[in-house]
């Protein structure tokens, strides 16, 4: 009787195992995923404040020689400009045709480079007449550029960042942005700082910071509150443009249709 009731024991034991051992892997397999360190999430310290044209759609912007340069956006509104940084006066402007939605820009070398939304179709300036010298082709939407001094760097609303020859506009690779295992949709304008990319998520206030080796996202950048709602009008829209002074270690944003551009320092949680 002992050696039977034994057996039973041994028999029943075998079956737990079998049916919650699966079980208590899949937990601590759930586990591990939950516990995976997130992106840290970082605040803002306002530097300086400087005048933007309220009436811009910003769609790209780019710091160079002291200067902003902008792309904006919106079908018969759409141009480039030059602007000084101190009074947001437009020093030099030009254009797009009627039918064209300007998007995101960039400086590469001494052309700037400009995208449109639903074209399929980019703008490849001189940097310093603004004189067209020559378009280009690519498939689906338009919205951010960077260049990382080799590549472009182009989004298209989507997770995915598409690498692109500066010559030739080729896409030669891309990467697939995700946070956390998840995909990060709606990828705006684009910047390279310091070997990472930092984008503008749209409709939102975070921006990204991105490893473009991997797509993961390292960072996020909290700008809640940054535009104050007593500088809000009708027609402000979201958060979108980011510019980089890699000389002076300077990060400059702002937003589509807002009063205001801000130098920011980024400040780590816990320091405020």
């Amino acid at each position: 009787m002992f050696k039977t009731e034994r057996k039973e024991k041994r028999r029943d034991l075998i079956l737990l195992r079998a049916f919650f051992l699966p079980a208590i892997l899949l937990i601590c397999s759930s586990c591990s995923v939950k516990n995976e360190k997130p992106a840290q999430v970082c605040g803002f310290r306002v530097v300086n404040v400087y005048p933007h044209d309220a009436k811009a759609f910003t769609q790209g912007l780019f710091f160079d020689g002291g200067f902003l340069y902008e792309g904006t956006g919106l079908k018969e509104a759409s141009s480039l400009r030059k602007v000084d940084l101190a009074t947001g006066a437009v020093v030099k402007t030009r254009s797009l045709e009627g039918k064209y939605f300007g998007e995101g820009i960039t400086i590469c070398g001494d052309n700037i480079i400009q995208l449109t939304w639903q074209s399929n179709t980019g703008f490849v300036y001189d940097k310093n007449t603004f004189d067209l010298l020559r378009t280009f082709q690519y498939p689906g939407e338009g919205w951010g550029i960077t260049y990382d001094g080799s590549r472009l760097i182009m989004s298209d609303g989507t997770s995915r960042l598409r690498f692109r020859d500066p010559v030739t506009f080729s896409e030669t690779g891309g990467v697939n942005v995700r946070a956390n295992g998840k995909p990060v949709e709606n990828i705006n304008e684009l910047e390279y700082v310091r070997g990472e990319i930092y984008a503008n998520i749209w409709k939102s206030d975070y921006i990204a910071r991105i490893d473009p080796r991997t797509g993961d996202v390292t960072g996020w950048l909290d700008l809640t509150g940054l535009l104050k709602p007593e500088d809000r009008g009708l027609l402000t829209d979201v958060l979108n443009g980011i510019a980089y002074d890699p000389a002076g270690n300077r990060l400059f944003v702002t937003g589509k249709m807002w009063p205001k551009i801000f130098e920011i320092e980024i400040v780590p949680p816990g320091s405020q």
